[in-house]
């Protein structure tokens, strides 16, 4: 044990800490963060898929009540019945489409026999300074429209005013709900091309599996290599300092100790 006594100097034991917090932090954190976003993409390539050769649904058949979610059925294609509320409409602002800033037009619809629920209706570019461009009205007569269904979105920073519009950050269904003071199902509806009420249509994203879970194997790497490289270096060390240490001393024998105490005296 005497010879690792040099582990226990500051040095060592704030680079021991340091590899000990970066590994736990590389698996616990990280590689679980970044496999956690490969394995939502890859369900949402799924979904996607899938909706693509799918027949749309009545929307009742998902949601059947006011403050139901179907997160399983998302970018599936339904088809809904019933009236929009034109008088309520809230705007997403710094929506990225097509690679170019935009405004989606956010728009509550009564469902006959069913919930009421958010309509994407699709999106605008904004006019210079960023100001709200003239919004086409929806109908006001019943219509069916096509769409697909979306999850909401987590909740984004405080909503407000602008240009005589509210405005928010994300699609939260609960959030719009309580600025328009309409109750809304907890998924939403994304219009597809030429539906009633219907604006530029936002097209669906592209089948990628992202860098994700490389990334996570990456961690996961990271976090094991580093408690071996904080071993090898201690190892290494250790053979350093067995090189430079001098050799132990021979017993001198009983000849040499006679003579070492006579000589002495002479």
């Amino acid at each position: 044990m005497r010879r690792l006594g040099f582990l226990l100097r500051p040095g060592w034991l704030a680079l021991g800490l340091v590899v000990v917090a970066f590994s736990y932090l590389c698996l616990t954190v990280l590689a679980p963060w970044q496999l956690g976003k490969s394995t939502k993409t890859s369900r949402e390539n799924q979904q996607i898929q899938q909706s693509l050769n799918s027949p749309p649904v009545p929307l009742t058949t998902l949601l059947p009540q006011q403050d139901s979610s179907a997160p399983q059925a998302q970018w599936r294609r339904v088809t809904a019945t019933g009236r929009y509320l034109p008088d309520v409409q809230v705007l997403a602002r710094l929506r990225v489409v097509e690679g170019e800033q935009a405004f989606e037009v956010l728009a509550p619809f009564v469902v006959d026999d069913g919930p009421t629920v958010l309509v994407d209706r699709g999106y605008l570019r904004p006019e210079p300074g960023s100001r709200v461009p003239p919004i086409p009205r929806p109908p006001d007569q019943t219509v069916t429209i096509t769409a697909r269904l979306r999850d909401s979105e987590p909740g984004g920073k405080q909503s407000f005013s602008r240009d005589g519009v509210q405005q928010v950050y994300s699609i939260n269904t609960g959030q719009i709900a309580a600025l328009m003071r309409v109750p809304l199902a907890g998924s939403y509806l994304q219009l597809v091309e030429g539906q009633p009420g219907g604006l530029r249509p936002i097209g669906l994203p592209h089948l990628d599996a992202g860098p994700f879970l490389s990334y996570g194997i990456q961690w996961i790497s990271f976090g094991i290599l580093a408690p071996i490289g904080l071993a090898y270096f201690g190892y290494s060390e250790l053979r350093v300092r067995r090189r430079h240490r001098p050799a132990p001393q021979q017993p001198m024998t009983v000849e040499e100790r006679l003579a070492d105490r006579y000589g002495r005296r002479r």
